[in-house]
Formats: structure tokens, sequence, C-alpha cells
């Protein structure tokens, strides 16, 4: 469904004609409220929220299924580590690299590169 000019309304237009905005919106229309001349809120239909709210749990939970094939798919191309060796190797790469960017004096803070 596309927004037309007539589905932006003002703020303070929204607060004097809300049943009306009402009506519209439970008929099928979609409100953008604006506030300052700036996108604000929307105004749409429970059930069409609902739906939109279905369709993102449908949405991660096909990303879950693929993320599960891609998974198996490495587990019987042989791309697999242990848990403990994998852990110990993050926790290594983040020791170096926490030591890497501590600055050279530790009691004194970095100083500043200037542009």
């Amino acid at each position: 469904m596309s927004i037309s000019a007539g589905d932006v309304v003002p703020f303070t237009q929204a607060r004097a004609n809300l049943s009306e905005l009402a009506d519209q919106v439970k008929a099928g229309a979609e409100k953008i409220i604006t506030k300052n001349g700036e996108s604000y809120v929307a105004l749409i239909d429970a059930e069409r929220l609902d739906y939109y709210h279905r369709l993102e749990r449908e949405r991660i939970h096909l990303l879950l299924i693929d993320d599960a094939r891609r998974g198996l798919a490495d587990i019987t191309a042989g791309r697999t580590y242990e848990a403990d060796g994998a852990i110990g190797r993050l926790q290594q790469r983040r020791a170096a690299s926490a030591k890497a960017s501590s600055p050279a004096n530790p009691g004194r803070p970095a100083a500043k590169k200037r542009g």
C-alpha cells in the first residue's frame, strides 16, 4: 500500500480529528502523523500491526532455519572446531587486541592526535 499526500497528517490536525482518522484507518488507510514537519508516528489498524508482527516472527524463524542449515553443512564439510579451543583462541585475540590498544603509560590517558 502506498502513502499519498492525504495520508500525511500534522499532529495538531490528528489530535483534533482522531475519531475520523481512526475510522479511515479501520477502513484500510494508513496515516503518517507529523510533528514539526517530520514523520513522527504511524496510525495503522491493530489487525494489520499484528499481521506485521507475525511476518517479522516468520522472517526471524526463516533466518534461524537458514543458520541451522549452514551449520549442518559446515559439520558435514568438516568445518568445525572444539568449543574449548575456539573459546581459547577468541580470548587470546581479545587479550592481544586489548594489549595493542592500551596506552603506553597506563597511569596517564592517551594523548589525542590533532588533525
